[in-house]
Parts: C-alpha cells; structure tokens; sequence
C-alpha cells in the first residue's frame, strides 16, 4: 500500500516563494537530492516565510510548531539546478493552519517535482500547550505573496 498525500485544496494561499540552490552535498549514492534533504528544504522556505512575517521561533515565548509534515515525491531533483518553491497556506483553525510546499526545478516550474504539507501550530512553548493564533497574525498569514 502506498501513501499519496493530498494536494493542497483549491482555495489555498500563495503566501511565499522563493529560490533554493540544489547543492552537491545534497544528493545520494542513487545520484539525485536525497528524500530527507526535501524535508530541509520545506523547512527553509517556511522559516524565510516566519521571518518574513516578523515570527521567529523563541523557547522562551509562543510560536509555530510543527506537528506533522510529510512529502510526495513525483520527479527527481538532481545538481546543479534551483528549485522554485512555492509556500501556501490553507484553512486555519484555532490554534493552527494546513500548509503546503509545492517544489520545482527553476527553469520549468510548472513541473512540480515533489510537494509537501505540514501543519502548523501556535503554541507557548514554555506550557507547550495549542494556543490561539494573535488575529493580526493570522491575517498575515492569510496575506497572498507580493513576490
């Protein structure tokens, strides 16, 4: 049995996109960008889109985390190359909101190589309890992408 995640619903939210160098390092015996590197990636295009936002994680307060994340993978990423990734946000709840990452090769990226999801909550990270998104925050986090 294989698992195929959701794509992203048709109402999502281009939040932020951005560029990331396939690097050398990056890649596996089998000759392409190897599975767990994609996880690296998502998590570069979502903390560029916290720190965007103004949002960067503290132990000390309240802030994102992440509390499952997954990835399809549907075309190999080899070096060189750039990838065009693409962060949206999706229905937000309480203390939380879906995200997805859709990734692909700069030069062609209306050919998604692998997208993934995440959702994130807020949260105070001394209780590390769910908290409620700050409501200025979450129409930040609603605001489409200017590029």
């Amino acid at each position: 049995m294989s698992l195929i995640l959701p794509e992203a619903p048709a109402s999502k939210i281009l939040v932020h996109r951005m560029e990331i160098p396939i690097r050398w390092g990056d890649m596996d015996a089998m000759g392409h960008v190897n599975n767990a590197v994609y996880f690296r990636y998502m998590e570069t295009v979502r903390l560029a889109w916290f720190e965007a936002l103004g949002v960067l994680p503290t132990p000390q307060g309240e802030g994102p985390v992440i509390i499952n994340a997954g990835c399809t993978f549907v075309r190999q990423l080899t070096y060189p190359g750039t990838i065009d990734a693409r962060h949206y946000v999706g229905q937000f709840g309480r203390s939380s909101v879906e995200t997805w990452i859709e990734m692909a090769r700069s030069e062609a990226p209306d050919v998604v190589c692998a997208f993934g999801l995440a959702k994130v909550v807020w949260a105070d990270m001394k209780s590390e309890r769910s908290t409620a998104i700050p409501e200025a925050l979450r129409a930040a986090m609603a605001r489409p992408w200017q590029g």
